[in-house]
């Protein structure tokens, strides 16, 4: 028999946009240019505890306690590793909706291997945010028929957003609605990310960005959920990245309820023949079409769809046996149907909902108010210290905490790198903003440095909080200087010149090892020194360098030590042209490494030839 589950539309708590959301809702609103754009336009600043995503609703539905299972005697998995199984209807996804998440899964884990993304995750959103683009109603390209419009965030139970794409995605010019199969609003599908281009993507190869394709809305929510490094496959990372898509404790939780319940089997629907989740009609709990109706999620493929004052009552929906596949009105298990499944023109009477069983369904409870973090508090190891060119071992990390000193989940933070250090994040970027988890923490994305040596401040602030913003040190060291054990020249022929002029160009090139093997990257000073054998010091006569970078009186003034000299790959080091003054003599030359290793070349300058 199949099981009963639970099935509720909670309004106010937050809601569906993508993972973006969480990042561009703020971004869009917090950076230059997006203070620039919205200050153009004069919208009233959200308040800063209003949830990230305006607050909108998002399906609740649990899944059924009954798993998939492999039906009796198939052995006969299916190509991509998932056997063929049946079970309740809710396991069923539609056919072009599951190949865009398996498409994105696979296109992720070649870009991003160690993120780990399985596609039952991206199912498990898409569950939560329009019913899997209610039951499958997509084209061939994956295209949704009608649009998937999130409730307009006015200000009225959600985020207050302005509009910010002239209603290109959404169809509305005043305020921004979550749009598409994964919810993303416009600003974040076209302005968010690290680098601010959005989080849109091309996941259908069409050479196009559109929200309300199943193929590209998946890839881009995909990207979002492994952004900053994160490795899915850890727990701490799995709920932050989730959390950052909508940060309510109760939206983690079903999410990852259908993404366990996927992860035990699943099978593939026509389009247009999947369970759509249970909804309730109001203000706060509605996603529009285009036309205006008040819920917008019509049935496809079957029946009239489910328009207001044409819904039907749960006390009719009868729990019969198992599902098939195919998604018949014989199998669902405590969900209408997709055209819905009571005698079309029957208005539905406002009142008390029905459960199966005829008994009132408990009202359910406000939203419980955000916890507003007070302080950001740096945690875990604090020597945040590495050599240029390499990666910190150590990620920064900060906690949110309220002021009773308890952890607060769901904080969007940035962590923001100066511009006096050349290190970066992921991809070259200098900002990263990540959702603190359960246990309060947030942890920056693996931090590399650049060639740029000494100490710098990353500045990690809690994005539309009031909280203090936290200082982190940092500090990168010079590379160790390869070992040198022995310079040589790599020419035998005499190195002469005549008095006031110069020695051949390329005249010295010589050649670094360590045990025998090329050394490159070594550091060489050049220094013109006496012939003290005990104590030998820079000369003060005979050859000379010029500085190569000075300039004016100063380019011809004499240097008789040269530094910023480094071996090639092979090892090589030519030398700049030498120079001459009006003295006579050998001279020596002294090349010096860091570890010690010295090569002394002698340079004999002749007097000029007597003139007649």
């Amino acid at each position: 028999m199949a099981a009963t589950f639970r099935r509720r539309l909670r309004r106010g708590a937050a809601s569906t946009a993508v993972a973006a959301l969480v990042l561009a809702a703020l971004t869009a609103s917090q950076s230059p240019a997006g203070a620039k754009n919205t200050a153009a336009k004069g919208p009233e600043p959200t308040p800063a505890d209003t949830p990230i995503d305006g607050g909108a609703a998002y399906y609740t539905d649990l899944p059924p306690l009954n798993s998939p299972v492999p039906p009796r005697g198939s052995n006969d998995p299916r190509p991509d590793g998932d056997s063929i199984v049946t079970g309740p209807a809710q396991a069923g996804i539609p056919a072009t909706v599951l190949a865009a998440y398996k498409k994105a899964e696979s296109e992720i884990r070649a870009a991003d291997p160690g993120c780990r993304l399985p596609w039952q995750l991206l199912a498990g959103i898409g569950k939560v945010e329009s019913g899997q683009a209610r039951g499958g109603a997509v084209d061939a390209e994956g295209t949704t028929l009608q649009p998937i419009l999130g409730p307009q965030l006015n200000g009225h139970g959600f985020a207050r957003i302005t509009d910010t794409d002239g209603g290109r995605y959404d169809g509305d010019r005043t305020h921004d609605r979550a749009v598409g199969p994964m919810q993303f609003i416009p600003s974040t599908w076209s302005q968010g990310g690290p680098a601010g281009t959005g989080w849109g993507a091309d996941g259908n190869g069409d050479g196009k960005k559109d929200p309300n394709n199943v193929f590209d809305a998946a890839l881009a929510a995909g990207t979002y959920l492994c952004a900053g490094g994160r490795n899915l496959s850890v727990q701490q990372d799995l709920d932050s990245a989730v959390l950052g898509y909508n940060h309510s404790e109760e939206y983690l939780r079903t999410v990852l309820s259908w993404f366990a319940f996927y992860r035990t089997g699943s099978y593939e629907v026509p389009d247009g023949r999947g369970v759509l989740p249970a909804h309730r009609p109001g203000a706060n709990g509605t996603r529009d079409h285009a036309n205006g109706s008040t819920d917008g999620r019509t049935g496809h493929g079957r029946g009239t769809g489910d328009t207001a004052g044409n819904r039907p009552h749960p006390g009719r929906t009868k729990p019969n046996g198992p599902a098939k596949p195919g998604g018949s009105g014989d199998g669902h298990t405590g969900s209408h149907t997709p055209g819905g499944d009571h005698a079309p023109g029957t208005p539905e009477t406002p009142g008390t909902p029905q459960t199966p069983g005829g008994e009132p369904t408990p009202t359910p409870k406000p939203p419980t108010k955000p916890t507003t973090p007070t302080a950001l508090q740096q945690a875990g190891d604090q020597d945040l210290t590495t050599t240029a060119g390499t990666d910190f071992t150590t990620k920064p990390q900060v906690r949110a905490v309220d002021a009773a000193g308890k952890p607060v989940a769901g904080v969007p933070v940035r962590f923001t790198l100066p511009g006096t250090t050349d290190a970066r994040f992921p991809g070259g970027a200098t900002t990263a903003i990540v959702a603190t988890g359960k246990d309060g923490l947030a942890t920056a994305p693996t931090l590399h440095a650049g060639d740029k040596t000494g100490d710098f401040t990353l500045r990690a602030t809690a994005v539309g909080r009031t909280a203090p913003a936290v200082d982190i040190k940092a500090t990168v060291k010079a590379k160790p200087a390869p070992k040198v054990d022995l310079l040589t020249r790599t020419s035998d022929k005499e190195l002469t010149a005549t008095a006031g002029h110069a020695f051949a160009e390329d005249a010295v090139e010589i050649k670094a090892t360590y045990q025998g093997k090329i050394a490159a990257g070594v550091p060489i000073t050049a220094t013109m020194i006496t012939d003290d054998p005990d104590h030998p010091v820079q000369n003060d006569k005979g050859p000379y360098f010029k500085d190569p970078q000075a300039t004016g009186d100063n380019k011809d003034k004499p240097l008789r030590t040269l530094t910023g000299l480094t071996t090639d790959a092979d090892g090589l080091l030519k030398l700049p042209k030498i120079y001459t003054d009006t003295h006579p003599g050998t001279f020596l030359l002294r090349l010096t490494t860091p570890n010690g290793t010295t090569l002394t070349l002698k340079l004999k300058i002749a007097a000029p030839a007597k003139t007649a």
